[in-house]
């Protein structure tokens, strides 16, 4: 056999340690390894503390921070203490070794196995249950913040008396004090029971477990103490009855005690509370006395008093008490109910008038002058019209507005004007080239406000715009048009170093710009750099030319984004809505305080509440996406984010809530007072939506405030379904300016209409006065119809337009070839008695991408029409025009001839004039949009061409010569034009 170490038949192997090289090379990366592993973590955190400073809500990031850190390191350390302990203590009980069993022959090995790693092995088990410990309790942040800064509500609840601010802010906190205690009792049992049994202080034998006196004496107190903990849980439970949820026949989510609590739980909870405490006396009795006897029986009685006192009996005390008579027997607790869950939601003021639901008046020339008085009838739907202003407004692919636009009140003439506003936002998927540094450093921002009546459209059925082009120009005065923050802009840009951004284009070519605001983080720092590198997963973002001196990191730049984290104990509203406010694009938005510890408040869930046609549609999330479910909700905040700096402010909304003053307390100096914000935001302030939907679905229940009538179920209401579409969601709210019967003038509403429960007739409707800023703002009412009679519903007066013959009709003429019908929002105006419902009417044509409204549904007291406008068919409904409008020409269905004049071009233009207005009348009648279209462009440049030809020949004569076209820019006698000068 040769010789492995070496000789004469082969050279030697040497097996030995790696040379220094490699040593030092694995030290190098193993140390960068370690580091990489800390930067990771770190560039997280320190991110984060760089956008937090750059809004100015640093105290945020930092009271947020360190309370987690408390929490983590008290509970942690209190957690492994615990545990530690007992560990320690059990292995200190530890009998001697003596003659051992089998059983202990057999532990002999794992004892002496552990033997030279015992510290480390008991750091490790402590540390770990720590680690997962503090984690779970710095989760907790929200609780203890608001433990510690609570303030109270001044209002008492009607069983316990206690202020409500216990349940809200003090007994979630005492829960999880007690689930801590729990925790900790149960695994320093587990912990202390397995060291008994590895060192033989407890053995298993046959037929039972013997223990040593000390290891019983240990674990009797352990256990002694979790019974204790139960005792103190028994006599919380008698106070989590105010907010215990259950299921009630009256109503989903019934909140506080009922009879079966009051008279059977509540008792139970008291005397299982006093057997729990004797349990735990004779647990820790067992130190003096050394047997498991008598606590044993004690823990058995416990359990056996839990069975039948606290379930048993309380089933008895349903079945035949409370079932035969119980009406007499809920009655009570119905009305605790009632009463809080409408001061909880906040309707509690809510007015109810009857409404006979049939008009009152048989002059038909008053009712049709009063409709312009009792409303401004919206007939541009937010919801539809969105890519009419697309098409028209769009200017290029690289903008784009939102699916719903938004409803706003602007001046003119001294008068609110009914608005339906859009920003031109950034569509980074309409950009020509999609690469790293077009969609990040290139395109960077939206450009302008585009704006139109909310009451009026044009000849053509298109928006009467008040603020469009680009850049944008109206009605609004001069502003800040660039949008860097939006509700499209869900990713980072960056902006202000060396590589300039494309601001807009127009017919000069492209326009550049550099980033002059000063949000967003700065990127000089290669630290910095190379945080947000890891950050993004953008490697180029560490060595990129294009960053450089002046660069910035924009992100988080949607405006539910950035309130959300500068206040995360908001829960936001899901409509942000843009206005133009001192100059800037201002982003609106409504934030809540929510919380689910009102007593005998019924909970409601969010999502669902919430949810509607729209939101199904456009898979958006109304107040948060989230499904919690909470009893109490406030719009305690009003906040702006500006569309150009990012800048982030939150106002004091409702300055008597307990819960915003709490929060307050907890994050000082982070909202300002409700008198900071000024009269131009006042006016564009208005009734949040997620709120007003959350309380018509409490109000189908709680509009009622006699519990009999509660109980019975007769007069529970429904939300009726979307009657324009047939998606089965629930119809949205709509904002419309109107006048409510004893209002005296007109208000910016929100409204509703709400059925009987399972049917389709109208059994009220809910409006709110939405104008912020008035004494009546957040006041709602009701009208209530007569159930002795029936009203039609929207989804009956939907079918009423559906079905009747000439609309049918002409419905179908408007679908003819390609074309596509799409409904408008169905408005309902209450009007002396009776009740108004004009649905606008939208038609895609076959080369159009957009709808235009070409016809106005209107029906009253069963009369309906189906009319080109909005004044056709009031006036056809109510067989009268308004006293304001001036009767047309007899001959204003027969153009007259076309005008002459003594110059030949212009007499040519004219003629090519009438012949382009005939030929749009004609297409117009066999519903062919896009021949009408053509007509319309025809028309326009023979009036343009007859326009310029008078003006040279009048230039040349030194006066008019011969005929001028009509002063409308149209044939004498004939509408003008959609796209003509004074159209536009």
């Amino acid at each position: 056999m040769p010789d492995r170490g070496g000789g004469p038949t082969g050279p030697r192997i040497r097996v030995g340690r790696p040379s220094r090289r490699v040593r030092t090379l694995l030290m190098t990366l193993g140390v960068l390894a370690v580091l990489g592993m800390a930067f990771t973590m770190f560039a997280g955190f320190w991110t984060d503390w760089l956008w937090y400073r750059s809004v100015h809500y640093s105290s945020v990031f930092t009271t947020t921070l360190w309370t987690k850190i408390g929490l983590f390191s008290v509970f942690g350390l209190l957690m492994a203490l615990a545990v530690g302990f007992n560990i320690w203590l059990a292995h200190r009980l530890r009998p001697p070794l003596s003659a051992m069993s089998m059983e202990q022959q057999n532990l002999d090995r794992y004892r002496m196995g552990i033997a030279p790693y015992k510290k480390w092995l008991l750091f490790g088990i402590t540390s770990l249950i720590g680690l997962i410990a503090g984690a779970s309790a710095s989760g907790q942040w929200r609780t203890w913040l608001m433990w510690v800064n609570g303030v109270p509500f001044n209002e008492k609840d009607p069983q316990f008396h206690l202020d409500v601010s216990f349940y809200a802010f003090d007994l979630p906190w005492y829960r999880f004090l007690l689930g801590f205690g729990f925790a900790a009792a149960i695994l320093s049992a587990i912990a202390a029971a397995l060291t008994h049994y590895l060192y033989g202080g407890l053995r298993i034998t046959s037929p039972g477990a013997r223990a040593t006196s000390a290891a019983t004496g240990h674990l009797s107190v352990l256990i002694g103490s979790f019974v204790a903990l139960k005792a103190v849980a028994y006599w919380l439970d008698r106070y989590s009855l105010a907010v215990k949820s259950s299921d009630f026949k009256a109503t989903d989510n019934w909140t506080g005690l009922r009879y079966v609590d009051a008279n059977a739980y509540l008792p139970a909870k008291t005397i299982l509370f006093c057997i729990a405490v004797i349990c735990a006396l004779l647990f820790f009795a067992t130190l003096w006395r050394r047997t498991w006897q008598l606590p044993l029986i004690g823990f058995g009685l416990m359990v056996l008093s839990a069975i039948l006192i606290g379930g048993l009996y309380p089933a008895i005390v349903q079945q035949f008490q409370v079932q035969p008579n119980e009406q007499a027997k809920e009655a009570p607790y119905v009305e605790k109910n009632l009463e809080a869950t409408r001061k909880a939601y906040g309707i509690d003021d809510t007015k109810v008038t009857d409404y006979s639901g049939v008009s009152q008046t048989e002059d038909a020339t008053k009712l049709r002058d009063d409709v312009d008085s009792t409303a401004s009838i919206r007939i541009m739907d937010p919801n539809v019209v969105s890519p009419t202003y697309q098409q028209l407004q769009q200017i290029r692919n690289y903008y784009a507005f939102p699916t719903n636009l938004d409803v706003d009140r602007y001046s003119e003439n001294g008068q609110d004007q009914d608005t339906v506003i859009g920003l031109r936002e950034l569509n980074l998927n309409g950009i020509p080239k999609n690469n790293w540094i077009n969609d990040h450093f290139r395109y960077t921002h939206g450009y302008g406000v585009v704006a139109a009546k909310g009451t009026e459209v044009d000849s053509e059925g298109r928006p009467v715009f008040t603020e469009s082009n680009l850049p944008s120009e109206g009605d609004l005065g001069t502003y800040e048009q660039r949008i860097y923050y939006g509700e499209r802009t869900n990713t980072y840009s960056i902006v202000g170093g060396p590589q300039k951004e494309i601001d807009y284009s127009d017919d000069s070519g492209e326009k550049t710009y550099s980033y002059e605001g000063d949000s967003g983080v700065n990127l000089d720092n290669p630290v910095n750099r190379a945080a947000y590198a890891l950050t993004f997963s953008e490697p180029q973002i560490l060595y990129s030319g294009a960053i450089g001196e002046g660069s910035r990191i924009l992100y988080n730049r949607t405006p539910k984004e950035r309130v959300e984290a500068v206040a995360p104990w908001l829960t936001i509203d899901g409509d942000a809505y843009p206005a133009v406010v001192n100059g800037k694009i201002q982003w609106i938005v409504d934030a809540y305080t929510t919380t689910n510890g009102y007593p005998y408040s019924s909970r409601t869930t969010l999502g669902s509440s919430t949810a509607d046609s729209l939101t199904a549609t456009n898979n958006q999330r109304a107040v948060v996406a989230q499904q919690n479910q909470v009893n109490y909700i406030r719009n305690s905040v009003k906040a702006t984010v500006d569309a150009y700096t990012g800048e982030v402010k939150l106002y004091q909304w409702d300055t008597q809530d307990p819960v915003l003053k709490t929060w307050m307390k907890a994050f000082p100096d982070t909202v300002e007072p409700r008198s900071a914000i000024s009269k131009e935001l006042m006016a564009h302030l208005r009734y949040p939506q997620d709120l007003f939907k959350v309380q018509r679905e409490l109000l189908t229940r709680y509009h009622v405030e006699d519990a009999d009538t509660f109980l019975s179920g007769s007069e529970v209401w429904q939300v009726p379904d979307d009657p324009t579409n047939n998606s089965g969601d629930a119809v949205p709210p709509y904002y419309q300016s109107l006048k409510m019967p004893d209002q005296e003038a007109q208000a910016f509403s929100l409204t509703t209409t709400l059925t009987p429960n399972g049917r389709d007739n109208l059994s009220a409707f809910m409006a709110v006065d939405a104008e912020a800023g008035t004494s009546d703002y957040g006041k709602i009412r009701i009208l209530k119809l007569p159930t002795s009679t029936t009203v039609d519903g929207p989804k009956q007066v939907q079918s009423q337009f559906n079905s009747e013959q000439d609309i049918a009709e002409s419905i179908r003429l408007l679908r003819g070839g390609d074309s596509e019908v799409e409904y408008g929002n169905l408005l309902t105006v209450p009007l002396d008695g009776g009740l108004l419902y004009v649905e606008p009417v939208y038609v895609r044509g076959g080369g159009l991408k957009y709808p235009l409204l070409r016809k106005v549904l209107v029906t009253y007291n069963g009369n309906t029409a189906f009319e080109d406008t909005l004044d056709e068919a009031l006036d056809k409904v109510f067989g009268a025009e308004a006293a304001t409008t001036e009767p047309p020409p007899d001959d204003a269905d027969t153009p007259p001839p076309p005008s002459s004049s003594t110059n030949p071009t212009v007499q040519e233009a004219l003629n090519d004039a009438q012949e382009a207005f005939d030929a749009g009348q004609e297409a117009l009648t066999k519903g062919d949009w896009e021949a009408y279209g053509r007509a319309q462009d025809d028309l326009q440049e023979a009036l343009r061409r007859a326009e310029e030809a008078q003006a040279q020949a009048d230039s040349n004569s030194g006066g008019n010569s011969g005929a001028s076209p009509s002063p409308s820019g149209s044939p004498s006698g004939s509408p003008s034009p959609s796209g003509s000068p004074d159209s536009s």
